[in-house]
């Protein structure tokens, strides 16, 4: 197949799909969606979308912290009120929240009348005693030390990354230009633009140094011009049609394809190692170069193309999973890698059909160094049999354990490391403010009540306010009773102190003036007909461990204290569905799983044909995944979403040793040797190409620990770690297994 008039004819169909990608380039875009973490077949989903319907979205808000030494200090007040009337004005801003703009009714017997809640023209240093003292104001829109005023910019709900980005830099110029230095700012809009933004520094870093990295394995295996060059043409080709695939078909780069160019790059490397491998070693036992292009492509093709399928397979796996982020990562990952080995089988040859013929970088006494180091090795493996399978049934049994006391925990910011600085700005809204993270909560009336505002009702709410500020500790919470209160501070001459439900007596009176309130909310806090409703604040980005055992009392609480005859109260919101999301790292790893094992099942019962073996050369390619859960558990590392890809990425990988290491032997007893000749023979002849291809494969990975995400992080020191694993498992315990199906192969063969 392989021959020359092919391999050119493949050649120039490949360069001709190259130039015309060229031609009509992908346009290129990066994106960090947040919600493309939410599980789709999950309940919770399809109820915040109604919700969100209803009273928009919970997290369209930037937090502005503006600083002084004294912020009640009447220069300061100026520019801030500056600031707060710029940032009103800007299109994509539906208004501010701050003490600068709010006003507090008073109602009298003439009337409401709004009086400004800080006012600049009066006696500043009253108010600011007043409003520090106050548990509406302190540690709401001014913090608790009074170091730092709070301005809420909502901008509209649902904008766009290039819309967010440009509201950003909008509001960005305008803080520069205040006068104010101690400025700081936390919030969706942010978050996104710097995550792209350091996306897309990833990306660059990633592509150039996986390039460094494959030159300078070129070198060290091949040590010729020729074994460097048209590797890296290959590769270089792989990955622009792998990128240009996903592209083309409107997929925006995200913080997962930061890992893509490095992953095409070393697996279509290793791909090459072998066929150069062959090629090699064919030249030196005197055959020509046409004759050894053509015969090791034909003889490996089907080895290397089963290994690129499984590896493909084991990413497509993750399209089963219901998180859209996960799914397409697996999708185009899949499809990536046999367009990389479509690049090798189809520009490799043609290009060595054009050079001259390459030179063994390798002298005579390396090469028989290996085979006494492999011949050494297969006999101490057959010798010490009882000793190496007790080892791996150990080291498995303890790493099994220690599966069972991993935790799962995520953050809002879960991809960055915990000291990043975009980490800590939302650290210090946690510190200063009660919370950068949303806390929603959805109310609906009881059959036993007719609107949310009955007293009754209100007073279960009271029990729920006073329950999420204890125990969330929470920022201030906006509700149909903190619009009461309102109305009641209003009624009582705007004392703090009447900022509580209303007597029995007062209680009609206030109901009067709820629906100018309800206008003058900076939410939506109650539907039309006063039936359904929200309970709206912010909380600490504590890890979706901490929230989830918060979220458990206060179901209980619900349960216990709440009359649900009243109302019905139920835990919704975006952050709600990214604590959600980690929680589903089980259930999202074991389908991702499920179908790789399978996978890898029926291609080696395709080889083979029978379900022994195939489940022979399964469990050795389990072990490596035990093992990493025990490096887990001993370095602490937590489980969440983007972590569960590691596992059904890392079994697609370690599995391509297992499925060289066993088409070797299938074609070694195809030649009429016995099982266990052409055992050894496949330890002898493969065991190096293994160690060779998990050295480069190891090594690219290992690289990807470079990153500042924490997926990439992640990924790449436990992908590498398990690669030596796999090695070790298949060059120690895969023997010792295939040993015994020595009867059952005579006995199907006579």
């Amino acid at each position: 197949m392989f021959d020359k008039k092919f391999s050119f004819w493949a050649l120039g169909v490949a360069l001709s799909a190259t130039i015309l990608m060229f031609c009509f380039p992908p346009k290129i875009t990066f994106d960090y969606d947040f919600e493309s973490f939410f599980p789709q077949d999950d309940e919770e989903l399809a109820y915040f979308y109604a919700f969100r319907e209803q009273f928009g979205n919970d997290n369209d808000y930037l937090l502005v912290a503006l600083g002084a030494e004294d912020i009640f200090e009447k220069t300061f007040l100026e520019k801030a009120t500056a600031v707060n009337e710029k940032l009103k004005g800007l299109e994509l801003v539906e208004g501010t929240v701050s003490l600068l703009d709010m006003k507090e009714p008073v109602i009298g017997p003439f009337g409401v009348r709004n009086r400004q809640t800080l006012d600049l023209e009066g006696d500043l240093s009253k108010q600011a005693e007043k409003l520090m003292n106050s548990p509406q104001w302190s540690g709401n829109l001014l913090d608790s030390e009074a170091d730092y005023l709070l301005i809420i910019v909502n901008n509209k709900n649902q904008i766009s990354k290039e819309a967010g980005d440009e509201l950003y830099a909008e509001i960005s110029e305008i803080l520069s230009e205040s006068g104010i230095n101690d400025i700081k700012t936390a919030g969706k809009i942010k978050a996104q633009g710097e995550f792209v933004e350091l996306l897309q520094e990833e990306f660059a870093f990633f592509l150039s140094i996986s390039f460094g990295l494959i030159i300078v394995l070129l070198l060290v295996i091949f040590r010729s011009f020729w074994g460097v060059v048209i590797p890296l043409l290959v590769l270089t080709i792989g990955i622009l049609w792998a990128m240009a695939f996903s592209l083309y078909f409107g997929k925006p780069l995200d913080v997962m394809s930061v890992m893509q160019p490095t992953i095409l790059s070393v697996i279509g490397l290793a791909a090459l190692v072998h066929f150069f491998n062959h090629y090699l070693n064919m030249l030196r036992d005197g055959d020509a170069r046409d004759v050894a292009v053509k015969e090791s492509f034909s003889e490996l093709s089907i080895a290397v193309f089963l290994t690129a399928l499984t590896t493909a397979l084991g990413f497509l796996s993750l399209f089963f999973t219901s998180v859209p982020s996960l799914r397409l990562f697996g999708l185009y990952t899949g499809v990536g890698v046999m367009i990389m080995f479509l690049a090798v089988v189809t520009i490799a040859p043609g290009l060595l059909y054009l050079v001259p013929a390459m030179k063994s970088a390798q002298s005579d006494s390396l090469r028989t160094l290996w085979r006494i180091g492999m011949r050494s090795a297969f006999l101490s493996v057959t010798k010490k049999r009882i000793t190496i399978v007790c080892v791996f049934v150990s080291l498995s049994l303890l790493s099994g354990l220690a599966l069972t006391d991993l935790r799962i925990n995520g953050y809002i910011l879960d991809n960055l490391p915990r000291n990043h600085e975009l980490v800590k700005e939302f650290e210090f809204f946690d510190e200063k403010f009660g919370g950068s993270k949303p806390l929603e909560l959805s109310l609906k009336v009881g059959e036993k009540a007719d609107n949310l505002l009955e007293k009754e009702v209100l007073l279960e709410l009271e029990k729920l306010e006073n329950f999420v500020r204890e125990n969330y500790e929470s920022a201030v919470i906006l509700s149909p009773l903190s619009a009461v209160k309102g109305i009641n501070k209003a009624l009582n001459s705007g004392s703090e102190n009447a900022f509580r439900l209303p007597s029995q007596g007062q209680f009609e009176r206030v109901r009067e003036f709820v629906p100018q309130a309800l206008e003058q909310s900076p939410v939506q806090i109650l539907s039309h007909e006063s039936k359904e409703g929200r309970m709206s604040t912010r909380t600490a980005d504590m890890g979706s461990l901490k929230s989830n055992v918060l979220n458990e009392n206060l179901y209980r609480f619900l349960v216990e204290e709440i009359d649900e005859n009243l109302v019905e109260v139920r835990l919704t919101g975006t952050s709600h569905l990214i604590d959600i999301s980690h929680e589903s790292v089980t259930r999202q790893m074991a389908r991702g799983l499920g179908v790789a094992f399978l996978i890898v099942a029926v291609v080696a019962g395709f080889l083979f044909r029978s379900w022994r073996i195939s489940m022979v050369v399964l469990l050795p390619n389990i072990i490596p995944l035990l093992w990493m859960c025990g490096v887990i558990w001993l370095l602490g590392i937590e489980l969440k979403l983007t972590t569960a890809i590691i596992f059904t990425v890392a079994f697609g990988i370690v599995v391509d040793d297992s499925i060289h290491f066993m088409s070797k032997m299938r074609i070694e007893l195809a030649k009429g040797k016995s099982w266990l000749y052409a055992l050894k023979r496949t330890y002898l002849e493969t065991g190096k190409a293994i160690i060779l291809t998990t050295l480069i494969l190891g090594t690219g990975f290992s690289v990807l620990t470079l990153s500042q995400f924490g997926v990439t992080y992640y990924s790449g020191l436990l992908i590498s770690l398990a690669l030596v694993f796999a090695l070790l498992a298949d060059l120690l315990l895969l023997p010792l297994m295939l040993i015994p199906l020595k009867k059952i192969w005579d006995k199907k063969n006579h």
